[in-house]
């Protein structure tokens, strides 16, 4: 098969993949909350681009590498916001135990 129409297909994959992450994304930050997200969920995913991405680097395969390295950041943003959000809600706890005393 062409080596060419093997990249363009890798490429169209790996941009579906990685595009259909923006909308949850964009959601996240709009709404600063990723409630809907367990971490259980996030770190195991996290896990798995990540592997992928140095799977990507080890193979020298430009698509694997570049899809799996945007899918992580992407995910790590929504972790991120999680994190912040779980802040919030451990300040907002204290703050009303030590009112309640």
């Amino acid at each position: 098969m062409n080596n060419l129409l093997i990249l363009a297909v890798g490429f169209g994959a790996a941009f579906g993949t990685t595009i259909a992450w923006l909308p949850q994304v964009g959601r996240t930050w709009t709404t600063r909350s990723a409630r809907d997200f367990s971490w259980g969920y996030l770190a195991l995913f996290m896990m798995g681009v990540f592997l992928w991405t140095m799977y990507g680097v080890l193979r020298h395969d430009v698509v694997v590498m570049v899809a799996n390295g945007v899918t992580l950041l992407l995910v790590m943003s929504v972790g991120l916001v999680k994190a912040r959000e779980s802040e919030s809600l451990s300040a907002d706890d204290a703050d009303r135990t030590q009112m309640e005393q």
